[in-house]
C-alpha cells in the first residue's frame, strides 16, 4: 500500500533514547510479553474449561483477556525486533495495520468494561430480572457488539488517514499512531480532527456510563450486607481496571496532542507504551486475586499440576 505522497516506509525515532540499554529493554520486553500471555491465557482456559464459570461476568472477563492478547501481539514482537535492529522502520501498510490493532484494542477495553458495568448493575440493582437481561444469547450479542463497534470505528479512521497526502515519514514514537500520521499531512486534516474528537467524546461517554452504573450499584449495595459483599468481590476489580486503562490512555492521548517537545524522549516512550503494558498484565491478575471462583479454580489447577509433576518425577 502506497499513500498519495509515495511514502513506503516510516522511521521510528522513539528508539533513539534506547541506544545505551537496548539489551536490557529487550529482556524486559520478552519477560513482559511472556507474562501477559501466561496470565491472560491461564484465565481464558480457566473460564473456558470450568462450566461453573460460564456466566455473563466471566464471559466478559474472558473477552477482556482475549483483547489484551490481541493488542499486545501487534506491539511486542515488532518492538522487540526493533530493539535488536540498527534501523527502526515500518512499512506504510504495516503502520496502518498497527494503528488499527492498537487503537481498536484500547477502544475494545472501554466497550468491554462498559458491558461489565452494565452486567454488575443488573445483577445488584435488578437481581430478579438478571437472567432475562443477561441471558446467554443476549450476552453473546453484547460481547460481539463490544468488539464490532470499535473495529468499525478504527476501519473508518484508518481509511481516512490512508487518503492523506504526507510530507514526511518521521514518526517520533516507538510505534505508529494515528495522530502522528495526521501531523505529517500536507493537506487539510480538519475532517480527521473532527472524527478524532467525536471518537474521544464517545469513549468519554463510556467512562461516564460506567461511573454512573457504579453509582447506582453503590446506592443499591448499601441496602444489605449481601449486596455490599457482592459489590466488593465483583465491582472493585472493574473499577481498578477502569482506572488503570483510563489513566494510561489519558496520558498518551493528551501528550500526543498537546505535549511539549521539551519532555525527555524516555518519558515520552514510557507514556506512549504504558497502556500496552500495564492493563493487559494487571487486569487478569486483579480479577484472579479478587474473584473467589477464579482464584479457587486457579489454585486447584495448580495443585493438580503439582501432583502430576510429582508422580512423573517418581516414575
Amino acid at each position: 500500500m502506497i499513500n498519495p505522497a509515495g511514502i513506503v516506509v516510516f522511521s521510528l525515532s522513539g528508539f533513539n533514547a534506547t541506544v545505551n540499554y537496548r539489551a536490557t529493554l529487550f529482556s524486559l520486553t520478552l519477560l513482559s510479553y511472556c507474562a501477559i500471555l501466561m496470565v491472560n491465557v491461564s484465565l481464558i482456559l480457566i473460564i473456558a474449561l470450568d462450566r461453573n464459570l460460564h456466566e455473563p461476568m466471566y464471559i466478559c472477563l474472558c473477552s477482556l483477556c482475549i483483547n489484551g492478547i490481541y493488542g499486545t501481539t501487534c506491539f511486542y514482537p515488532k518492538f522487540a525486533f526493533d530493539l535488536l535492529s540498527d534501523i527502526q522502520v515500518i512499512s506504510y501498510a504495516g503502520c496502518l495495520l498497527q494503528i488499527f490493532v492498537i487503537y481498536s484494542f484500547a477502544k475494545n477495553d472501554f466497550s468491554i468494561l462498559a458491558l461489565m458495568a452494565y452486567d454488575r448493575y443488573v445483577a445488584i440493582c435488578l437481581p430478579l430480572k438478571y437472567h432475562y437481561y443477561m441471558s446467554v444469547r443476549r450476552t453473546a450479542l453484547l460481547v460481539c457488539v463490544s468488539w464490532l463497534i470499535p473495529l468499525s470505528c478504527d476501519i473508518m479512521i484508518v481509511a481516512m488517514s490512508s487518503t492523506l497526502r504526507l510530507c514526511g515519514s518521521h514518526i517520533q514514537k516507538l510505534y505508529c499512531e494515528n495522530w502522528a500520521i495526521v501531523k505529517l499531512a500536507c493537506s487539510s486534516t480538519s475532517s480527521n480532527d473532527i472524527v478524532g474528537l467525536i471518537v474521544i467524546s464517545v469513549y468519554i461517554g463510556h467512562v461516564l456510563f460506567i461511573l454512573n452504573s457504579y453509582v447506582q450499584v453503590v446506592r443499591s449495595a448499601l441496602k444489605s450486607k449481601e449486596s455490599v459483599r457482592k459489590f466488593t468481590q465483583t465491582c472493585v476489580p472493574h473499577l481498578l481496571c477502569l482506572l488503570n486503562v483510563t489513566a494510561a490512555l489519558l496520558f498518551d492521548t493528551m501528550y500526543s496532542r498537546y505535549g511539549s517537545s521539551s519532555v525527555p524522549q524516555s518519558l515520552k516512550n514510557f507514556m506512549a507504551i504504558q497502556f500496552l503494558m500495564i492493563p493487559p498484565l494487571l487486569n487478569p491478575i486483579i480479577y484472579g486475586l479478587i474473584l473467589t471462583k477464579v482464584r479457587k479454580r486457579f489454585i486447584s489447577l495448580c495443585m493438580m499440576a503439582g501432583q502430576r509433576l510429582k508422580l512423573r518425577l517418581k516414575v
